[in-house]
């Protein structure tokens, strides 16, 4: 809730000069056809209210006041010292001269610091790029029947030779009725070997290889 303040003494006397100047104003004006009392009525409401207007004025005056006194006081106690207007800046060459030697050094090191993180990344994307995909294959080959020479039959898979391709170990499978196929696997660089390749030129051989299937095929670690 607001407090109320009271005109000052200075503020008093200039309110009272200003009623006495009104009253003045108000004995010069020619009412025949107001009595005494009516005149004397209306001249009391009408300082009245000059008086309530000057007082209002004061005390919106007042709040203001206080209002701008609160502000700086909240102000100051953000910043913890007064506001205080801060003299521009001039530009000189030795203030120049120090900025370029102050921010240089951080920019010398965030240079040497973005150099080691491309040359870091250089090697990183080079020994990406250095591993090469390989798969592991299992492939099932099977002859026309169990009077085929599984062992020349092998001999002719292992002749079969091509860049990122290396043989691996094999075995014999019973199938049916004494017919054996031949599981061997291998191991291929995938952008140089696939499964298409292997299969047309095992079925290659005509005399030995009936069929050839693909058992497993998993990507190498």
């Amino acid at each position: 809730k607001q407090e109320k303040v009271e005109p000052t003494k200075q503020e008093q006397a200039s309110l009272s000069e200003q009623i006495r100047a009104v009253r003045k104003i108000i004995n010069k004006i020619d009412t025949p056809n107001l009595t005494s009392t009516e005149m004397n009525t209306n001249t009391e409401k009408h300082l009245a209210n000059i008086e309530a207007t000057h007082i209002n004025i004061f005390q919106m005056l007042y709040d203001l006041k206080r209002r701008v006194e609160q502000l700086e006081s909240n102000q100051q106690s953000t910043s913890g010292k007064p506001i205080e207007s801060q003299p521009a800046a001039t530009n000189t060459d030795d203030d120049d001269d120090n900025d370029i030697d102050l921010f240089g050094s951080d920019d010398e090191e965030q240079s040497e610091e973005t150099k080691k993180c491309l040359v870091d990344y250089t090697a990183k994307k080079a020994n990406k790029e250095n591993v090469i995909a390989k798969s592991t294959i299992v492939l099932d080959v099977k002859p026309w029947d169990d009077e085929t020479d599984l062992e020349a039959m092998e001999k002719a898979v292992r002749s079969v030779e091509a860049d990122g391709l290396v043989w691996g170990q094999s075995k014999l499978v019973p199938v049916a009725y004494g017919v054996k196929k031949l599981q061997i696997g291998c191991v291929v660089e995938d952008d140089k070997v696939g499964t298409d390749f292997l299969e047309e030129k095992l079925c290659g051989f005509e005399d030995y290889v009936q069929s050839v299937d693909i058992v497993i095929f998993n990507k190498a670690q």
